[in-house]
């Protein structure tokens, strides 16, 4: 693995042995100075954390890992998933068709970046310790990840898991809820309320004393349905944090469901259709919430059906509603359940879809590279009366982010040239912090050492000299690694140990001896009268009774006799 230079948060000990010692190794095998296969590897005091498990989206097969072969998977003592969200490539069957049609694919932003590979590392690495997640996101990631086995177009040879690989890794998953603390092996961690997908979660770890957290993708911002990241009660000594918006700011969301609203309305009312790439699960959830309430509110759209077809997306949606409780108020406390929506109805084929008048389709994949977002592109990009909305972050290399930009001409599947005729609107209801957002929490939080991650290189750097500028007077250290590049800190490890109990009773003068058994649990040590031992242990007090005979002469005549002793 790279290096970067080593960064000290303490004073490190003098001698090369202690520095080995109190040496804190972060190393990025995905998201390093990239959008996409999050997995960041921490090492301390012989204990290993892996944060995530994604693939690449641009990649295929084995190229499309972490860089799993800079570890020894036997190593790794905890697995922690922040969400189960998967950016998939190719859905052919989710549709959600609002004659106005919304259609989304099965693969979905539900980031395959953060939980694909979870399956392979599990059943086709030599790791074999403990993986854990939260409630929801467990519940969503079989039914996701079982899909896309089911529709990817892909070799054999390129398949990375199969059906009954997830299966096995489903029994090896634990589930954690938001504020848990649990130990393994001396690490302990818990995790914090993350917004952006349902599930979602931020994880801190303690390890000896240092706290790293990892932010996964988060959002500061409430929404319709869901909450807004946490804030946690303490500063960690490290925070790993996304950086996928760089400096960008996102406008204020009623600006942006105003934008997004007027866009289709325009477009129904000079005939034409709107294509709205998105995935099927997280932003698509929040976006049949608006447009539910939009044609609630505009009787003179009623007469235009709103289907939705997808059976992925619909035993999904049956995840939120068991969930709810894990929304926002405005979920919780709703008469009615919000989402069996009362302006969109199934739609059991794509067959049944006439593409007769106007329409608007939310489709997937968001980055409109293939699948039913991609093919109705194709066939509505050259009139000027249709309108695509892109409602999402657009990855690099996209059709999406490409005509953002608008060009005059575009490239369809059948390799001709076709112009560019429709309005192309980017409303932006991505669930990810932007640069104000990530600001303000790095200023409530402040963090002594910064690591970005989750970003393109570009837009990573303009955050990091815009956060130098913000913590320039606080001695912050602020890292950007790429990919195997390992950023090393260094960290005192002061043993303390705890006096309680009978020993703690009495506050000892100055000089005056505490004397007590000495307990170490993980890194933490205890002193503590032996009587108090099963109480704060595990561990229990015996007595052990030997008896001694020891035979020797006496006597005139030397008679033999003996003395026995307890001890």
């Amino acid at each position: 693995m790279g290096s970067t230079g080593g960064v000290k948060r303490r004073e490190a000990s003098s001698s090369s042995a202690a520095k080995e010692e109190d040496k804190l190794i972060v190393t990025p095998l995905g998201a390093g100075s990239e959008v996409g296969r999050s997995c960041v590897y921490l090492s301390y005091k012989g204990k290993t954390v892996l944060f995530d498990c994604g693939i690449h989206l641009a990649f295929s097969g084995m190229a499309a890992l972490p860089y799993f072969d800079e570890i020894d998977p036997s190593t790794i003592d905890v697995l922690l998933i922040t969400q189960y969200y998967l950016l998939l490539l190719l859905l052919p069957h989710f549709i959600i068709i609002i004659y106005v049609l919304i259609l989304a694919s099965t693969f979905c932003s539900f980031h395959l970046d953060h939980a694909a590979s979870l399956p392979y590392f599990l059943e086709k690495t030599t790791f074999k310790g403990r993986v854990f997640m939260t409630y929801a996101t467990k519940a969503i990631y079989k039914l996701l990840l079982t899909d896309y086995v089911k529709v990817s177009k892909v070799s054999v040879e390129d398949m990375l898991f199969d059906e009954q690989d997830i299966n096995a890794s489903m029994d090896k998953i634990e589930v954690i809820d938001f504020h848990q603390t649990v130990e393994v092996e001396g690490i302990r961690f818990w995790c914090y309320t993350a917004g952006h997908v349902l599930g979602a979660a931020m994880f801190m770890v303690d390890i000896a004393g240092v706290r790293v957290l990892y932010t996964g993708d988060y959002s500061r911002e409430e929404d319709r349905h869901l909450r807004a990241a946490e804030t946690p009660q303490f500063s960690p000594d490290i925070c790993i944090i996304e950086s996928t918006y760089g400096v960008q700011r996102h406008q204020p969301r009623n600006i942006r469901e105003k934008r997004f609203t007027e866009a289709i309305h325009t477009a129904l009312s000079r005939g034409g259709r709107v294509l709205i790439p998105a995935f099927a699960l997280g932003r698509a959830q929040e976006l049949l919430l608006i447009l539910d309430e939009y044609w609630a509110n505009h009787p003179e759209l009623q007469n235009i059906p709103i289907y939705y077809a997808s059976p992925l997306a619909t035993r999904c949606l049956s995840v939120y509603e068991t969930y709810t409780l894990s929304m926002n108020d405005r979920i919780r406390n709703a008469e009615s359940n919000p989402f069996i929506f009362k302006y969109i109805s199934p739609l059991k084929s794509v067959e049944n879809f006439k593409d007769v008048g106007p329409s608007v389709v939310m489709a997937s994949p968001g980055g409109l590279q293939s699948g039913l977002s991609r093919q109705l592109f194709d066939m509505w990009c050259s009139d000027k009366r249709n309108a695509c909305v892109i409602p999402g972050y657009a990855v690099e290399g996209t059709l999406a982010k490409t005509i953002i930009n608008e060009p005059k001409e575009v490239t369809l599947m059948n390799g001709l040239a076709a112009p560019l005729n429709m309005s192309v609107h980017y409303i932006s209801f991505s669930a990810h912090a932007d640069s104000v957002q990530t600001s303000a929490f790095l200023e409530e939080l402040r963090p002594p050492n910064i690591i970005l991650v989750h970003g393109e290189a570009h837009e990573m750097g303009r955050l990091k000299e815009k956060l130098m500028t913000q913590f320039r007077d606080r001695n912050t250290k602020i890292l950007t690694p790429k990919n195997c590049q390992s950023v090393e800190m260094y960290f005192n490890s002061q043993k303390m140990a705890k006096a309680i109990g009978r020993v703690a009773e009495k506050t000892p003068e100055v000089g005056e001896k505490v004397s007590g058994l000495l307990v170490k649990k993980g890194f933490s040590y205890q002193i503590m009268a032996s009587e108090d031992l099963h109480v704060f242990s595990q561990l229990s007090t015996a007595n052990v009774t030997q008896h001694i005979t020891i035979p020797y002469a006496t006597g005139l005549y030397g008679d033999k006799t003996s003395v026995e002793t307890n001890i």
